[in-house]
């Protein structure tokens, strides 16, 4: 089974990601999408991550008034990034953290669990102060705001779908509530009883 994992920021997507597949034991995929696609381009790692940023950051907006290299630039990347996602999945299990690869898959007819996880602010500002190394409650929160909104704009802009809404995914998981352990067992569950229901 192909688990795909979108998630607000703090509330535990990469770690409960990582854990979902050592428990499974099947390949975990995260910033390695990154990397493969930096290969694949030809750009360095800065360069493809700056693209990436202005994506997230200035959505539809960009791309009415971006020069038509610059707007190919992106569209380049979000292709390379497009195939090697399919191409992860092809191999077989495997849990795919963010990228949209929920709806790149669902394009290409491939099965997957799709797993969307949240939290209240409070649980998520404590996650978040450890990320960033802060106490501070306004850098903390402002964080969490901006990254949240370029997920959301990068999930809109290459799905047309609305990011966090739960018609989109099998299942919606407060991380906070349910604590990352139970999620985990939670996901993992899911993906066996997916499994069975395919063979």
């Amino acid at each position: 089974m192909i688990i795909t994992i979108s998630r607000e920021y703090g509330a535990g997507g990469h770690s409960i990601g990582k854990s979902v597949a050592k428990e499974l034991g099947i390949e975990f995929y995260d910033r390695d999408i990154i990397k493969a696609a930096v290969k694949e381009s030809g750009l360095e790692m800065p360069e493809v991550e700056r693209v990436e940023e202005e994506i997230t950051r200035t959505g539809f907006f960009l791309r009415m008034i971006a020069p038509a290299a610059y707007v190919d630039q992106q569209e380049t990347i979000r292709t390379i990034e497009q195939r090697i996602i399919v191409e992860l999945a092809m191999k077989g299990p495997c849990v795919i953290l963010g990228r949209c690869a929920d709806d790149i898959l669902a394009k290409a007819n491939i099965p997957s669990l799709n797993v969307f996880l949240y939290a209240s602010d409070i649980h998520r500002a404590s996650r978040v102060s450890e990320l960033i190394g802060s106490k501070n409650p306004t850098e903390i929160q402002k964080k969490m705001q901006k990254t949240d909104a370029a997920r959301h704009t990068y999930y809109e802009q290459f799905t047309g779908r609305k990011w966090g809404d739960s018609r989109n995914y099998t299942m919606s998981l407060d991380t906070g509530f349910l604590g990352y352990d139970t999620c985990v067992q939670v996901i993992c569950e899911a993906a066996r009883k997916a499994d069975a229901l395919q063979d």
